[in-house]
């Protein structure tokens, strides 16, 4: 789409949309340019714009200057001001490649980034400033929000980080509004998707592909509210104009903006999910049990460190997840005029086609790509390996329900092993002989017989199996007559000892060692598989800092080992002479 020519006649308008490159900047500058009465100025951390091939209007923004590239450090109040000398209006959206788990460098860009882009905006003169808040802003985390409005005061405490320091900027932006001439407002969109996203729905699709996505945290009922990233970047040019015309109103406030279509989190997760062809989350898990596992992962973030565990990710989905954020947005209707202008409907189908290229079918999936995996390697890749796998989830589990009743069966329903077995035995053989006399149909349903081969055994291999068993029992029965003849009183005492800790680890561990290597066999190749790269990283950082706790040793040592070379060497000498 061709920019209107017409804007010249307008008296164009020079803005500064800062975060620019990222999801909802890009967005905005896109809408921005299509209205045809603005000069945009794009500024954000990386040193230059990339262009994607269905940005032609920005590619012919830029060629004709109604549009320019900045790199910015919102660190840096010089730097900023340079960008916003001359502009009229500025738009704060989020900051981008920002590190969750770099607590500093995110106080930083959040909130010293507002307090200097707030003291550039002074400075320059600059007449309105909008500011991307969140939704989250005023979510504590514990507490569900049912049509909440803009009464809601920020939490005491707020469990996420980010959202924590948006609230800090937030608050920094609104107080203040008119001085120095300068008008401010903020907006509050929920749970943001659309083309381009690069955290919501990215991160949703990851637990798909590593097959979390099929759970359901808590009863599943919990209500939230989204926002189509289009129309967000449609409510950010509504609270321009309303900033320009109604002030009273609209400035030193902030605004929740939504799809105002408030559903079920998880049936929006699934529609999503299904449209891109991974499986609907539908095994339910108490959040009790999620909240124990996500502490697990929190004393792993803070004892290994973000580049194993991301705490804050897993803990800001589990909110999401569990608890119910529904929004009022009548201010926003009544005050800056805003309305969707794309349904939720309509949001998703194209949020799914843009997504197309990480369907499951696609490259994206690696059980797809044709690479063998190490544990797929380290199990044979055979049957064991899909059982293990859980390639085929339902024989899989089959497999592992029948090991746990084998289990319980033999070691942990009092019985002696022995008479274990022999009720075993009784039970199949009666239900053998009964299945004998089932009719071959029964109630319509057809009883497969078994046939007669399957009990059957070779005379070759019963011969074999007798001469096995004859040989080992002789070979047995010589070695036991040498001991207690007294004739090798080593080898009685080497296997005394054995017989000693075998009977130690049948009567106390091997129950807890069966157990949890059943648990271990289907989980940990699993595991294993879906993070292969990080838990070799992982494994080579244990090795080299066992390395180094090693030379460390070697040089604090009494006795060096350069010192040992340095005295041996004469030593060898003088044994020459």
């Amino acid at each position: 789409m061709a920019v209107d020519d017409r804007f010249a006649d307008f008296n164009p308008k020079t803005c500064v949309v800062l975060g620019g490159t990222g999801f909802l900047g890009r967005s905005l500058v896109l809408r921005l340019l299509k209205l045809g009465n603005w000069i945009v100025r794009v500024a954000d951390s990386a040193h230059s714009i990339q262009l994607h091939d269905s940005e032609s209007l920005l590619a012919q923004a830029l060629s004709s200057a109604r549009a320019s590239y900045f790199h910015i450090d919102l660190r840096d109040k010089r730097n900023i001001a340079k960008v916003l000398e001359g502009s009229s209006v500025v738009f704060y959206m989020d900051v981008a490649s920002i590190d969750v788990n770099d607590f500093y460098t995110c106080y930083t860009l959040i909130v010293q980034g507002a307090k200097n882009v707030i003291s550039a905006c002074r400075e320059c003169r600059v007449r309105r400033l909008i500011y991307n808040s969140s939704a989250d802003v005023v979510f504590d985390g514990l507490h569900d929000i049912h049509d909440g409005d803009e009464s809601l005061a920020y939490p005491w405490k707020i469990d996420d980080m980010l959202s924590d320091l948006k609230a800090q900027a937030e608050a920094l932006v609104l107080s203040v509004n008119d001085i120095d001439g300068l008008l401010t407002c903020s907006l509050r969109p929920s749970n943001v998707f659309g083309p381009g996203d690069t955290k919501f729905v990215p991160y949703f699709l990851k637990l798909a592909r590593y097959g979390f996505a099929k759970f359901i945290i808590g009863t599943g009922d919990n209500l939230s509210d989204f926002t189509f990233s289009e129309n967000v970047t449609h409510a950010h040019i509504c609270a321009e104009k309303a900033l320009n015309f109604q002030t009273v109103s609209v400035a030193g406030k902030a605004f929740f903006i939504t799809n105002l279509e408030p559903m079920k989190f998880w049936e929006f997760l699934s529609i999503l999910l299904d449209g891109l062809g991974y499986q609907r989350p539908f095994i339910k898990l108490p959040a009790n049990l999620v909240q124990y596992i996500l502490s697990v992962l929190k004393w792993l973030h803070e004892k290994l460190g973000p580049r194993y565990f991301s705490y804050p990710l897993l803990a800001h989905f589990f909110q999401l997840a569990l608890y119910t954020r529904t929004f009022n947005c009548l201010a926003a209707q009544k005050d800056i005029g805003y309305s969707p202008i794309v349904s939720l409907e309509e949001g998703v189908a194209l949020t799914i086609e843009s997504f197309s290229h990480l369907a499951r079918d696609s490259s994206f999936s690696r059980c797809c790509s044709g690479k063998q995996s190490k544990a797929d390697k380290l199990l044979g890749g055979g049957k064991v390996a899909d059982i293990l796998l859980w390639r085929d989830e339902k024989k899989s589990f089959t497999y592992f329900l029948v090991m746990v009743l084998l289990f319980y069966w033999f070691f942990l329903s009092g019985r002696t092993f022995i008479s274990s077995a022999a009720r075993l035995l009784l039970f199949a053989t009666l239900v053998f002989y009964g299945h004998g006399f089932l009719p071959s149909k029964l109630f319509g349903l057809h009883i497969q017989r078994i046939p007669m081969s399957c009990f059957k055994i070779s005379d070759t291999v019963v011969k074999d199996s007798v001469t096995t068993t004859v040989y080992i029992w002789n070979k047995v029965f010589q070695n036991i007559r040498g001991l207690a003849q007294g004739d090798d009183w080593s080898t009685f005492f080497k296997i005394a000892v054995f017989l000693y800790v075998l009977k130690l680890i049948l009567s106390k561990l091997l129950t807890i060692l069966i157990g949890i290597g059943l648990v271990f066999s289907f989980m940990a190749f699993f595991v294993y598989e879906q993070y292969e790269s990080e838990i070799d990283g992982l494994v080579d950082n244990l090795f080299i800092s066992l390395k180094e706790f090693m030379i460390y040793l070697m040089r604090i040592s009494p006795v060096s080992i350069s010192r040992l070379q340095h005295y041996e060497g004469p030593r060898k000498v003088k044994d020459l002479r």
